[in-house]
């Protein structure tokens, strides 16, 4: 019961921020109504680095302790950082339509997020090409560690190359009605993003369980 309220708790709160962001923040000045999914497109991008690192830890966690805990925790964070990666290549995109004129254009903020996608994406699928839990475990956490080096690479392209996308927004460089509405959104996608990895490691402990147990049948 504990557990229902609190997932109903989350999304209510995300509904909320969502709410605050669409109808109570003025539009933005020169943007005008488009400038609203930047309280989605942000925070899924800053969620996703989040949730990158917990690959990135959990990997590093595997291969001192070899605790299977660590290996499920690497791939339920890594599932839910591609959906929100793949969330924020999409609604950048929508963005640019209108913004830039074009759908999409090979500027380093894109193409370093659209890399940091397929390289989490050939992580999963190598996942899936190892049965065995051990061999996949050893594979998959040296390759945790070492794609998550995309991850600065992809914050500090705005900085390091001329781009079309703007560099990265402050409260100082912000009204304060729109700080808010990050900020909301921001702790939303945050809330949510324990959630789905929790479920996720869940999920995947089950199953691991339910292996254990057919094997157990056929011996």
């Amino acid at each position: 019961m504990k557990r229902i309220f609190l997932i109903l708790l989350v999304f209510a709160f995300f509904v909320f921020a969502q709410i605050w962001a669409l109808f109570v923040t003025p539009p933005d000045q020169y943007m005008g109504e488009v400038q609203r999914l930047m309280y989605v497109h942000v925070p899924a991008a800053w969620n996703s680095f989040i949730a990158f690192f917990v690959v990135f830890i959990s990997s590093i966690a595997y291969l001192i302790w070899k605790k299977q805990k660590w290996d499920r925790l690497a791939e339920s964070a890594a599932e839910v950082g591609v959906v929100l990666t793949g969330l924020t290549l999409c609604l950048g995109s929508i963005w640019g339509r209108p913004t830039w004129g074009v759908w999409w254009t090979w500027d380093a903020r894109l193409t370093t997020t659209a890399i940091l996608f397929f390289l989490y994406v050939g992580y999963l699928t190598l996942r899936r090409f190892v049965q065995d839990r051990d061999p996949r475990a050893r594979l998959s956490a040296p390759l945790g560690i070492l794609i998550f080096l995309n991850v600065p690479v992809v914050y500090l392209s705005v900085r390091w190359w001329r781009t079309l996308h703007q560099i990265q927004s402050s409260p100082s460089t912000m009204s304060p009605d729109m700080v808010l509405s990050l900020r909301l959104n921001a702790f939303a996608f945050l809330f949510l993003l324990i959630l789905f990895i929790y479920h996720r490691y869940q999920l995947r402990k089950l199953r691991d369980v339910s292996e254990d147990a057919l094997m157990e049948e056929i011996r």
